[in-house]
């Protein structure tokens, strides 16, 4: 809390950095992970390989992750950006085809019967119906990246990651708490926010 109190505006700034970063690999992996949760809301063949692949690849060890992505693309914010995004895939994907799973086939028959297209029911009648689930699994996506992005200071990306290495490599526990703190602000901070949306498309769709 003493460094927190010395140095607010260096906390401020690496929060700063901390946001950027989360919200560059979330807009990514939701970008990525809206077809491939269709594609495997729409087809059992692919669902199953698609959701192990995504599995394994989460239940992978972050820093070996991170020390392996280093080979190929060096230190800095692109490697952390490839992790995280990858990281994010399986909730993601998984909430996604899982939301669209569970709209009613009534409903799309009715969609495709009032002369929409499969497109057009998707966007105007499955994604509404299925936005609490992908929600949900937006907010678990976000809150795992927050903490899974502290390790971006170990590779020289920012974030509030540089305060903890730094407090470990000095000895010094007070950086270690700043960051610490600021970390789990900005995630309960960010899960309340999204709980909140949650809510009001639970809200919306009934």
């Amino acid at each position: 809390m003493a460094y927190l109190l010395r140095h607010p505006g260096e906390v401020a700034l690496r929060t700063l950095q901390h946001l950027e970063i989360v919200a560059i690999a979330i807009g990514i992996a939701l970008a990525l992970a809206l077809p491939l949760g269709v594609l495997a809301a729409r087809s059992a063949r692919v669902r199953g390989p698609l959701l192990v692949l995504l599995n394994a690849i989460y239940t992978l060890p972050s820093l070996a992750v991170l020390a392996f992505l280093v080979t190929y693309f060096g230190l800095g914010l692109v490697t952390t950006e490839i992790a995280l995004v990858a990281y994010a895939q399986m909730v993601l994907v998984r909430n996604i085809s899982v939301g669209l799973l569970g709209v009613p086939a009534a409903m799309r028959e009715a969609a495709l019967g009032l002369g929409m297209t499969p497109l057009q029911s998707l966007l105007r009648v499955e994604f509404p119906q299925a936005l609490p689930v992908i929600v949900a699994g937006l907010r678990l996506a976000t809150v795992a990246t927050i903490s899974i992005a502290t390790l971006a200071g170990k590779i020289d990306a920012g974030g509030l990651g540089a305060l903890l290495f730094a407090g470990l490599d000095n000895d010094d526990p007070n950086r270690i708490v700043a960051g610490s703190l600021a970390a789990a602000t900005l995630a309960i901070g960010a899960d309340l926010a999204l709980r909140g949306c949650e809510r009001l498309a639970v809200s919306r769709t009934r």
